[in-house]
């Protein structure tokens, strides 16, 4: 079994987007007709984002809700450069047992992504 999707609800469904788009070269594409306004966000042909509206209403860390959602990606060098370039803070993470090293980032509303990057860790002292 693999995960189909993640849906996001969020308050800024622009500036989500364009946050998706410049993180993890999402690219907007065919979404069904719904009553309500979103997006789908692709990777190559696959819709793995979806954006809905939601009210910007922040949950309590004891609330039972997804906690965040992950991304497997490549160039973490290249990913890190592009987040500096563009303001973007995040935080490291690296797990050498595993053999990866992750990023993690909120969107615009403050949603939590981990970018993990399987990948040589840099050589220890």
């Amino acid at each position: 079994m693999k995960i189909d999707h993640v849906t996001l609800r969020t308050a800024d469904l622009e500036a989500t987007r364009q946050f998706l788009e410049a993180v993890l070269g999402l690219k907007p594409g065919h979404r069904p007709a719904f009553s309500f306004p979103g997006y789908w966000l692709y990777e190559g042909d696959d819709p793995i984002v979806h954006l809905i509206p939601g009210g910007g209403r922040m949950t309590g860390h004891d609330a039972e809700i997804i906690d965040h959602a992950g991304f497997r990606l490549h160039d973490y060098h290249g990913t890190r450069t592009r987040l500096e370039a563009r303001g973007i803070g995040y935080s490291t993470m690296d797990l050498p047992d595993l053999g990866e090293r992750r990023l993690f980032v909120r969107t615009p509303g403050g949603i939590l992504l981990e970018l993990v990057f399987r990948t040589e860790l840099p050589a220890t002292a």
